[in-house]
């Protein structure tokens, strides 16, 4: 029987001996955005398996996930029918000497789920995906100047990393910043890049660490458009995150905003390890020219799992749904804080949410928040948009707000 985090004694941990051990042969112990270390106390580093919206760690503690994996599982952990799709192309092959057939089978699927979509080509992770878009930007058009929103995060590598250690100023020289949702901001720097600017860099929405989350406004996302289209530059738009979450077409769709280029990755293949770019015909010949490849971007297991994902997501309406579970949670949240007399702040969509406290600049009551529903089941994070599944039911959210409750006492202690 799974035990609930609060039954477990302080008693040194299965947890704490693999920490050791990866302490003595992995730099840190652990690397990026994974580093428990950077969690509130009493965080697991190490899990051991995972089913729907549920995860155990290594000392069998069960906890309700609201991070599913930072966004890959779109489904629920393990989802049957994803699984059994991996399992049948495995039993035939992965990585092969060239694609299998699901390869085309899935770039079909995305030309006809994404209206902006006339052809996509694949990778594995999203920093893959963003990178694959700049530099197909950069052949169609010539130039050399992208515009990204300041803070925004479009991966790990040099180029955008939100680290600076190993990184050249010679990575970033042709990187233009503005601020997200500000017209007069774009325009700027579109100004200041001239006639040299490739591309516009946008996520779905704006999803910085530690600060409120912010819908993109119709204005400002016209705007973005029109300056690419003025400039013959090529309107990029970041899915990694908000991809099939919001809306299955594409999150600016709703906008009437259609970009030429999309990084898709997380969700699209329910945990499995895939990325994709989509784009429109304009700039089919620069996808042709450039060269961007890897061993195992053509893995065709991953490539199962994304089509029975894509699938399943069109035949039940998850956005839909998470929407629906995502309001639950986000008024529960706010129920129970107003009993306690806490003011919080909740942004962003609600499939993609964020708590954030008042007057918490150390973000001291975000963390004592999650350490105290941690122990109580539910699996938060007190900086980071979190993520809901499809596996996510009324029952699971009831659930977690109860011991989001325990969180809020120990907030109200910290007084």
């Amino acid at each position: 029987m799974i035990k609930p985090a609060a039954m477990l004694s302080e008693t040194p941990t299965a947890d704490a001996a693999l920490r050791a051990r990866a302490a003595r042969v992995v730099p840190g112990g652990m690397w990026g955005h994974l580093n428990a270390a950077r969690l509130p106390e009493g965080y697991p580093q190490f899990f051991a398996s995972a089913e729907g919206c549920r995860i155990r760690d290594v000392d069998g503690r069960e906890y309700i996930d609201f991070m599913c994996s930072w966004g890959p599982v779109l489904l629920g952990h393990r989802h049957p029918e994803v699984e059994a799709a991996a399992q049948a192309q495995a039993a035939l092959g992965d990585c092969l000497n060239g694609p299998g057939v699901v390869m085309v089978d899935l770039a079909e699927a995305f030309v006809a789920m994404a209206p902006r979509a006339d052809w996509a080509m694949f990778q594995k992770n999203g920093g893959d995906a963003t990178t694959a878009c700049v530099t197909i930007a950069r052949a169609g058009t010539g130039r050399r100047k992208v515009l990204v929103a300041r803070g925004a995060y479009h991966g790990a590598l040099p180029w955008c990393s939100p680290s600076v250690a190993g990184v050249t100023s010679e990575d970033r020289a042709h990187l233009v910043h503005f601020e997200y949702n500000d017209v007069a901001s774009l325009r700027a720097a579109a100004a200041e890049a001239g006639n040299d600017l490739a591309a516009i860099l946008v996520t779905g929405f704006r999803h910085d660490m530690g600060r409120d989350l912010e819908m993109p406004t119709a204005e400002f996302a016209k705007a973005a458009r029109a300056a690419c289209d003025a400039a013959g530059a090529a309107l990029i738009l970041d899915e990694v995150r908000t991809g099939l979450r919001l809306d299955l077409r594409g999150s600016w769709e709703a906008l009437g905003v259609r970009p030429d280029l999309a990084a898709w990755s997380k969700a699209i293949a329910n945990g499995y390890a895939l990325a994709a770019v989509t784009g429109n015909d304009r700039f089919r010949d620069a996808a042709t020219k450039v060269f961007v490849t890897g061993s195992f971007w053509c893995g065709a297991v991953a490539m199962a799992a994304a089509r029975a994902t894509l699938r399943i997501a069109r035949e039940t309406d998850v956005p839909g749904h998470i929407h629906a579970m995502g309001l639950r949670l986000r008024e529960g949240l706010a129920s129970l804080a107003s009993q306690h007399g806490i003011a919080i702040r909740q942004s962003g969509p609600p499939q993609m949410p964020l708590m954030l406290f008042d007057a918490d600049p150390d973000v001291r009551k975000g963390r004592a928040f999650c350490s105290a529903a941690l122990r109580h089941g539910a699996f938060f994070h007190p900086q980071h948009n979190m993520f809901l599944s499809a596996a996510h039911q009324a029952a699971d959210i009831d659930q977690a707000l109860e011991a989001a409750a325990h969180g809020f006492r120990a907030v109200r202690e910290l007084r």
